[in-house]
């Protein structure tokens, strides 16, 4: 395992980093996973004794039963707090309340303390939020992110599925107001959708912001399972299709890999994996598990190397489309680089 400094800090966490959205289940979320604790615990011990130290969890996950799985797996297991990099996420629906949700300073102060109730810690080393809020004003939310660091409950705080701008602003913000900045994001990135490369890879290697990545096998659809020849009648593509993605050229880029992973001895799902790890922008790759097989499966990716000419036939095959202004901004600047 090889560890990564995480953005622009001094903080080291692992090139994979445990996910957390299989622990629970119940509602919308058994689709995903419903792990039972000593099957919780089981997967943390294997990842740990695996060389990772970097956990991640979100308190709407199983609304709240993944955190305080998670927790109490690190209790039971007798695991050093300060060895591990654990990191939740806020801004998901937690209650009925009208101001259960977002980004506000009251909803963001209270969740923070509930995440730390679940558990089972004093601080979190990332704080993240999950998505963009319409309603509260950045400043607010950054000055809330910023008296939890303070505090001393937070370590470091990140963001989740923001636009480009949306970060750029943010970070801002916190440079005009002196206030604590972004180090992360967290985001959806494959070798099957390469979306975050137009705008926001560029922000994060200008920004130093590390990137953790989410869905790296886009939804299982990279995990070996599937091909154009496959019906979605398992897995967990058949009762939950997240992300969205265009089949067609996911179907051209798996026969790229099924070649390349045949001639390795190993699997579609460690090529995909594999790919992100040579990317420059990638600081953690997310794996979730439901089973121990998968996760070694997942973990033995970090000894995929994979060759210039191999790394070139997976670029092509998945290359994006040019857009606007994209491919004006390379034509012109082309003799200055």
């Amino acid at each position: 395992m090889k560890y990564k400094q995480l953005g622009n800090t001094g903080l080291k966490v692992s090139e994979l980093c445990l996910g957390t959205m299989t622990f629970g289940g119940g509602g919308f979320w058994t689709a995903i996973g419903t792990l039972p604790q000593e099957q919780v615990n089981g997967l943390v011990k294997q990842a740990v004794d695996g060389g990772i130290n970097f956990i991640d969890t979100a308190n709407v996950y199983s609304e709240g039963l993944s955190e305080q799985m998670t927790g109490k797996a690190i209790k039971d297991l007798g695991l050093n707090r300060y060895d591990l990099v654990l990191a939740t996420k806020v801004c998901g629906k937690m209650g009925e309340g009208i101001n259960n949700i977002g980004l506000s300073r009251k909803q963001i102060l209270q969740q923070a303390d509930e995440s730390l109730q679940r558990l089972e810690t004093d601080y979190v080393d990332l704080y993240q939020i999950h998505a963009f809020d319409p309603l509260t004003p950045l400043e607010e939310t950054l000055e809330a992110l910023d008296i939890l660091v303070k505090n001393g409950k937070v370590r470091y705080i990140g963001c989740s599925n923001l636009a480009a701008w949306q970060i750029m602003k943010a970070l801002g913000i916190s440079a005009q107001n002196h206030l604590s900045k972004f180090v992360s994001l967290q985001a959806y990135y494959t070798v099957a959708a390469r979306d975050l490369e137009r705008e926001i890879v560029p922000l994060l290697l200008d920004q130093k912001l590390g990137l953790m990545v989410w869905s790296p096998l886009a939804g299982g659809l990279l995990s070996g399972k599937y091909n154009r020849n496959t019906e979605f009648t398992e897995g967990r593509r058949a009762q939950f299709d997240f992300p969205p993605i265009k089949l067609d050229k996911a179907f051209d880029i798996i026969d790229v890999m099924e070649v390349i992973a045949n001639e390795k001895q190993v699997t579609v799902a460690q090529i995909a994996l594999a790919w992100l790890l040579h990317q420059p922008a990638v600081t953690s790759v997310i794996v979730g598990a439901n089973k121990p097989e998968q996760l070694a499966d997942n973990m033995n990716a970090v000894n995929v190397q994979l060759t210039s000419d191999e790394l070139q036939k997976l670029d092509e095959v998945s290359e994006l489309t040019p857009e606007y202004p994209h491919w004006m901004i390379d034509m012109q600047t082309a003799n200055r680089l």
